[in-house]
């Protein structure tokens, strides 16, 4: 989060003990043209890494803290829009790093237990999920963002002729709605295929709105999937059409 109003840049200056115009400055360096394809998701982090290791910290202080109250959790760290082997790589040997260092401070026995994956948002990523299973422990298909990927339509600005595509007959539905079998869908097997290859019990499931919908969950049921998900208000429907492809 960077503030863009002069009263929350002032406001910043003051808690960081900078100057307003450091806070400005660095605004002005992250702008982007176009940010869905830019400086986001691991790309970030792989510049200014006390991103990761802040919120690394903050999993791993977390667990801790429920571990003092007799309650076992396993985190999954996911991180995003990977689209290269070495991404992953580097950010996972920081996570271990961080990892390391909270529980030697918190004098932790035997450390806190946690797993690393990856979204799969890129469709570089699906492609060379044989090798990112060596890494990854889990994979999650963003969905959302595969889409946009693999057709090259914006989110955002797609409405204005999605309607049309439908009704035309171009597109049988809207592929930010239901998945895309043929394409999207297409890089989802591949990427689970490729890396259950791999690692023989990796887990794999889905995340965006796709996962609510009936068609999608019938889909990722097929791939042999372990999860979808979706919006609370979808879940009723997720669970309905996940019990319906079961016993289908």
């Amino acid at each position: 989060f960077l503030p863009h109003e002069p009263e929350q840049q002032q406001e910043m200056a003051r808690e960081m003990n900078v100057s307003v115009a450091d806070i400005a400055a660095k605004i002005s360096s992250l702008h982007e043209f176009n940010p869905m394809l830019g400086h986001r998701g691991c790309r970030l982090s792989i510049t200014f890494p006390e991103i990761y290791e802040m919120q690394t910290e903050a999993i791993i202080e977390a667990a801790a803290n429920v571990r003092k109250r007799k309650i076992r959790a396993l985190p999954e760290i996911m991180i995003p829009l990977v689209g290269t082997v070495r991404e992953l790589a580097d950010l996972k040997e920081m996570i271990d790093r961080v990892a390391a260092e909270v529980a030697t401070r918190r004098k932790l026995r035997g450390g806190i237990k946690y797993t690393v994956g990856t979204m799969i948002e890129v469709p570089r990523a699906a492609l060379i999920a044989d090798r990112l299973a060596v890494v990854a422990e889990f994979f999650s298909f963003g969905t959302n963002d595969l889409t946009q990927l693999t057709f090259g339509y914006s989110r955002d600005d797609s409405g204005k002729f999605l309607p049309l595509y439908v009704d035309k007959g171009i597109l049988e539905a809207d592929p930010f709605q239901t998945l895309d079998q043929e394409g999207t869908g297409e890089l989802v097997r591949l990427g689970t295929e490729r890396g259950r290859q791999t690692r023989r019990e990796l887990k794999v499931g889905i995340c965006g709105e796709h996962g609510g919908d009936p068609a999608t969950v019938a889909f990722c049921h097929e791939l042999g999937l372990d999860y979808v998900s979706c919006s609370p208000y979808r879940v009723p429907i997720a669970r309905l059409a996940a019990a319906q492809a079961a016993l289908t």
